[in-house]
């Protein structure tokens, strides 16, 4: 363990806690904590990276779980297709996702940003372990990195780089395989290296970035790039829930009789395994991530000195003050309120879709016309989406008024993803034309079932010509 002079023990900082006083980087040397909290961690983790890494090979309905082909404008979500078409659900899913992201935060904090960030599931359980495996604990980690370059040394750099390498490549290859397809990504990699080599090198290039970040830049990602760690300060309050120090309890710290001194003992575990380099005794700070490790850290401490645990925990920075436990008071509930209806929203709409869309409107600039002795006619252009994974066949009926429909050219019938055009008549009995602009309600049929209604006008003769 390191000694207190190496760590900022003042609660004011003026400069992040990866730089040292002369503006270098401190390089981090976190132990991987243990307890319950970790564990759990880690099972949502690689819960998320077994997706992230099957997710575009697994199919459902014949298409990959996910598919997001942004020059096709084609975008696939556990089976189900979206098209441009669909664009209005992609707007409300993006607005309704921010509106969530600050409503979370003011509520629970940074919880996103330890637990399922990507930045924070790779870093933390993927490279971090390959870390420890092969250059040891952390005080290994500091000795091998002061030591002059031997045969262990570099035999250990050339081993944990490399892996680190193989990870970020096949990363990459993931990445791409959610724009392209797996089929297509096979394509592109045929021949490699001596041919599509162009393409090579920009998958190198990326590699190269992906590598960067997590062999190298790391915990810098959270604390001076990513934005939403910057806009935290302005989401939280003394009521949101986060990670904190019952200093209260805590204070004063150091070894004594109770009474005598506070329950923090000063072992300074819970700085041993920040992943950001910050004590989290020192109150709310922009690197936190709260990722709770600093609470199994302490849990441990205060199991093995016989105090009670959760002297760092899920707590407001109100309930600590007050020394009360949390509560949901009413503007924890009406936010998770909030919360809870977007995402049945969301849900809704998607489940709503249906799996044609049909659009009828009559034909521009065009007027009624006779059809025969009695009746009229109006001329229609139609447009229908298949956003299905197999062919469908389509039959227009006219639901009211009585009439018919006539289609120009074959039958509707659509592949998967097509679009399809056509031009058709409305025939409409001359009796049944009262107005100059009728409603009508067009059935679309599939299989002989009603899958969906379409409401337009009919265009006939003014009633004063009609009455004559």
């Amino acid at each position: 363990m390191q000694t207190p002079e190496n760590y900022q023990e003042t609660t004011f900082r003026d400069r992040p806690s990866t730089f040292g006083k002369d503006g270098k980087r401190v390089v981090l040397f976190p132990k991987l904590p243990k307890g319950k909290l970790t564990n759990i961690r880690r099972i949502i983790a690689w819960t998320l990276l077994i997706f992230f890494y099957l997710a575009p090979f697994l199919k459902l309905r014949g298409e990959p779980l996910i598919f997001l082909n942004f020059l096709e404008r084609k975008f696939v979500l556990f089976g189900n297709t979206f098209y441009p078409q669909d664009f209005h659900l992609l707007v409300l899913s993006v607005i309704a996702l921010i509106v969530f992201i600050v409503l979370f935060t003011v509520i629970y904090g940074r919880i996103f940003c330890g637990w399922v960030c990507p930045q924070t599931v790779f870093l933390e359980f993927l490279y971090r372990p390959i870390e420890h495996l092969i250059d040891g604990n952390p005080e290994q980690q500091r000795k091998l990195a002061e030591q002059d370059l031997d045969a262990i040394k570099v035999l250990k750099r050339i081993l944990k780089h490399g892996i680190y390498l193989i990870i970020s490549f096949f990363t990459i290859l993931t990445f791409i395989a959610y724009v392209t397809g797996t089929a297509k990504l096979g394509e592109i990699m045929d021949g490699w290296p001596m041919e599509r080599f162009g393409l090579l090198m920009v998958v190198v290039a990326f590699t190269g970035a992906h590598y960067f970040v997590f062999s190298w830049f790391r915990e810098q990602v959270c604390t001076i790039v990513c934005p939403y760690g910057r806009l935290q300060g302005v989401m939280l309050d003394v009521n949101t829930i986060l990670v904190g120090y019952d200093y209260k309890r805590g204070e004063p710290r150091g070894k004594g009789e109770r009474g005598e001194k506070g329950d923090c003992i000063n072992c300074y575990s819970c700085v041993d395994v920040c992943p950001t380099g910050i004590d989290i005794r020192n109150g709310t700070q922009l690197e936190c991530i709260n990722c709770t490790a600093c609470i199994d850290a302490c849990n441990t401490v205060m199991k093995r000195v016989r105090k009670p645990s959760g002297l760092i925990r899920f707590a407001s920075e109100k309930s600590i003050s007050e020394g009360k436990s949390v509560k949901f008071n009413a503007r924890v509930i009406a936010y998770s309120a909030v919360l809870l209806t977007l995402l049945i929203v969301i849900v809704y709409l998607f489940t709503v879709r249906g799996d044609v869309e049909t659009t009828i409107n009559r034909s521009p600039g065009t007027m009624f016309q006779e059809y025969g002795a009695d009746r009229y006619s109006n001329l229609y252009n139609l447009q229908m989406v298949n956003k299905t994974n197999s062919e469908v066949d389509i039959e227009l009926k006219l639901l009211t008024p009585e009439g018919e429909i006539i289609l120009m050219g074959d039958p509707i019938k659509a592949e998967k993803g097509e679009v399809t055009k056509r031009d058709m008549l409305i025939v409409i009995k001359k009796e049944n034309v009262k107005l100059s602009n009728s409603h009508l309600e067009i059935g679309i049929f599939e299989k002989g079932e009603l899958i969906d209604k379409i409401n337009t006008t009919f265009v006939g003769p003014n009633s004063l010509d009609v009455k004559q």
